[in-house]
């Protein structure tokens, strides 16, 4: 299987990249800045907020794309204070990358997956994008994950008589950079059990939000 990975430079995509790469799959991994790849596998540089960054990747991968996993997102607003934080450019940024980016991926590679069998798109989104889960704070990030959920669902309706499925997947709180050492699952787990969730992605499932367990979760 042929893999593209975006925002794999750390945590869940490094993950995802090592443990795709080790059971045989093609994979590509991304980072925003030049340099070695953190991980096995091949690697190339991506800018989701730059469509000319993200239409150059696909035009150097031209080759059928079997699953292109949306991982690469942005945090910024964690203790961001109701008065006086949440700037209009932190909302503009974490937009750009956590819905605007998963577009413009999309949109370049959509050539790719149609000329894959049974392509699917996974979207890796949050808990937090949820309307079921609203107890204030971090209105950016919260905001942004539920315009990509809604993106998600958008896309399974439109790609569906294509043939390609597209999931979203909330991967559990992690100890990244991201979730903190307070949370209560490693990498490891979310990986293996996103990975999982990606296998089992068929267009019976498509626009399902799911956890990485394998739960479904309320939208």
């Amino acid at each position: 299987m042929r893999v593209v990975v975006t925002g794999s430079g750390r945590g869940i995509g490094l993950e995802l990249v090592k443990r795709l790469h080790a059971r045989g799959d093609s994979v590509l991994g991304t980072m925003r800045a030049p340099g070695e790849g953190p991980g096995p596998g091949q690697w190339d540089v991506l800018d989701v907020t730059d469509a000319a960054s993200v239409a150059a990747l696909s035009s150097a991968h031209p080759e059928p794309l079997d699953l292109l996993v949306c991982n690469a997102g942005v945090y910024l607003d964690k203790l961001n204070d109701l008065d006086t934080g949440f700037p209009p450019e932190m909302w503009a940024h974490s937009f750009a990358v956590n819905v605007t980016g998963v577009f413009l991926c999309v949109q370049a590679f959509l050539p790719q997956l149609r000329a894959a069998p049974a392509s699917k798109i996974a979207i890796i989104g949050s808990q937090m994008g949820s309307d079921t889960r609203a107890p204030g704070g971090s209105f950016i990030y919260r905001a942004s994950k539920a315009a990509a959920l809604n993106l998600g669902r958008n896309l399974a309706a439109e790609l569906r008589p294509e043939g390609i499925a597209v999931g979203i997947y909330h991967p559990g709180w992690v100890q990244t950079d991201m979730g903190g050492t307070a949370a209560d699952l490693t990498v490891a787990d979310s990986a293996t059990g996103l990975i999982q969730r990606f296998d089992d992605l068929t267009l019976e499932a498509t626009g399902r939000f799911l956890c990485w367990d394998g739960r479904d979760h309320p939208y």
